[in-house]
């Protein structure tokens, strides 16, 4: 499969999977051209979320549901559509000041700055070394402030996830692929836990 997709199946990839991280619930072409301003008709945005689909960038859970990001879409977001968002110089300067204490103990500095990382971002945080099999984490109880993880058995998969994908995450194979990168987002290839995405 190719990542050649044209300007308007980014667009609408992009609203789609950004509807999606906001709601957490699959989002159909009717509420798209609802709620955005595509600039095209809601049988073209139903065209292109079938070809999509078809790309394997979005499923579709059930027959009558919107579709959702898989993912390939994840990734792709990820790596070409997300934009950095600036931290406020009062909040940089907060940040630093929970960290700078522990700059000689890198165990100790990672595991500030997941937390203050946690703290900022209200998600999960998760921080690993190249040469350490050792997991830093914080901020567990922001997952329960998704709508997402209102059910059981989804938070019940995440976590169960955040266990099984520590080797994942720390084999070296996975490590080296992005060493000039410093952030790096762990998006399983198979289905295993599709409850999740």
């Amino acid at each position: 499969m190719s990542d050649a997709l044209t300007a308007r199946q980014t667009q609408i990839l992009k609203t789609i999977i950004d509807e999606y991280i906001e709601l957490a619930e699959p989002v159909g072409s009717e509420s798209l051209d609802k709620r955005y301003n595509l600039g095209v008709s809601p049988a073209t945005i139903r065209n292109e979320m079938f070809s999509l689909t078809k790309m394997g960038y979005l499923r579709q859970p059930h027959t009558s549901a919107g579709r959702i990001p898989t993912p390939r879409a994840m990734k792709f977001y990820i790596d070409q559509l997300m934009e950095e968002k600036q931290m406020s110089v009062a909040e940089e300067v907060k940040a630093k000041e929970e960290v700078v204490g522990a700059r000689q103990d890198i165990s100790v500095l990672l595991d500030e700055a997941t937390h203050e990382l946690a703290h900022i971002t209200k998600s999960l945080s998760v921080a690993t070394l190249d040469e350490d099999d050792k997991i830093w984490h914080s901020g567990y109880a922001y997952v329960f402030s998704n709508p997402e993880f209102t059910d059981l058995e989804t938070t019940m998969h995440l976590f169960s996830f955040l266990e099984e994908a520590q080797p994942l995450c720390l084999s070296g194979k996975t490590r080296s692929a992005r060493r000039n990168w410093p952030v790096q987002a762990c998006i399983p290839k198979n289905n295993t836990y599709s409850s999740l995405f």
